[in-house]
C-alpha cells in the first residue's frame, strides 16, 4: 500500500482537532515509521527513541481522537508474538485493503483483491444485506516463519 501525503496542521484543524505538540508528534510517527501498523505502545516507544516526553496515556488519547476524526483506522488483530488480541493503528488512506497476519511473528501484509471484493459484495446482495463496510483478516504462518520451522526441523532430523 502506498502512503498518502503528509498531513499537516490544517488537516488536524479540518478534522476538528486543536493543533498540539503531542498530536503533531504522534502524527509524525505514524506517517514516517517504516512500520505501517503500530500499537499505542509502538508509537510511545518511537517517541521515547526521539527524546519526546509524551506519556503513554496521552498517546492512547491522541490515537483515539485521530480514530474518531477519521485520520487513522484501528484494527483488532489476534495472535502474533504476544498472543491474544491487540489493537493497532494505521493512517487512513481512504483506500480499502485487507490483511494477512502471521500468528507466529505478528507480521502484517496488506493486499487488495478485486475478486474477493466482488464476491463479498455479491454475497451481501444475495442475502439482501446493504453492506456499509467490511474487513478481512486472514490468519496463517508467513513464509519466513515457515522457513524457520523447516530449518529447525531439518536440524532436529540431522541429530
Amino acid at each position: 500500500m502506498m502512503r498518502t501525503r503528509i498531513l499537516e496542521s490544517q488537516d488536524l484543524r479540518k478534522a476538528g482537532l486543536k493543533v498540539t505538540l503531542p498530536r503533531l508528534k504522534v502524527l509524525e510517527i505514524l506517517e514516517t515509521s517504516s512500520q505501517r501498523h503500530m500499537s499505542a505502545e509502538d508509537v510511545y516507544k518511537a517517541l521515547l527513541d526521539q527524546g519526546e516526553e509524551i506519556g503513554l496515556a496521552t498517546v492512547y488519547r491522541v490515537l483515539t481522537q485521530f480514530e474518531a476524526a477519521g485520520l487513522v483506522s484501528r484494527h483488532y488483530f489476534e495472535g502474533g508474538q504476544s498472543g491474544g488480541v491487540h489493537s493497532v493503528f494505521e493512517m487512513d488512506s481512504g483506500e480499502h485493503h485487507d490483511h494477512l497476519l502471521c500468528v507466529r511473528c505478528g507480521k502484517i501484509e496488506e493486499f487488495v483483491n478485486e475478486i474477493i471484493e466482488k464476491q463479498q459484495e455479491e454475497l451481501a446482495r444475495k442475502a439482501g444485506f446493504n453492506m456499509t463496510d467490511h474487513c478481512l483478516y486472514i490468519y496463517g504462518i508467513c513464509a519466513d516463519c515457515q522457513q524457520a520451522e523447516f530449518s529447525k526441523d531439518q536440524k532436529v532430523k540431522k541429530t
